[in-house]
């Protein structure tokens, strides 16, 4: 598996098994919840030809799948730290281009 900076190189090698692993080693407990924003960020990433930053997250999320999860407050406690760029991560993503 090739990566850049830690990202996957190609977005076909991701995984969930992936995904979990780099989860546990970021010291995420790694579950359903989790898995759930990594398919919607990687639809995103889809649709727009870009790793979303938090507020086009937020706002995808709270569309697809409510505002409770649509919230930073949720996604900081799922994702700590830097949600939009845990995730971009965790989801084989290229990191947003607003996150530092």
């Amino acid at each position: 598996m090739a990566t850049t900076n830690n990202y996957l190189g190609s977005l076909a090698d991701w995984s969930i098994d992936q995904a979990s692993a780099a989860a546990e080693t970021s010291g995420i407990d790694f579950g359903p919840e989790h898995i759930v924003i990594l398919e919607v960020a990687r639809q995103f990433f889809d649709d727009y030809g870009f790793s979303p930053s938090m507020r086009p997250l937020c706002k995808t999320l709270s569309a697809r799948l409510g505002v409770d999860k649509g919230r930073s407050l949720y996604l900081n406690h799922l994702f700590p730290g830097s949600p939009a760029k845990q995730i971009a991560f965790l989801a084989g993503l290229p990191k947003p281009k607003n996150c530092l």
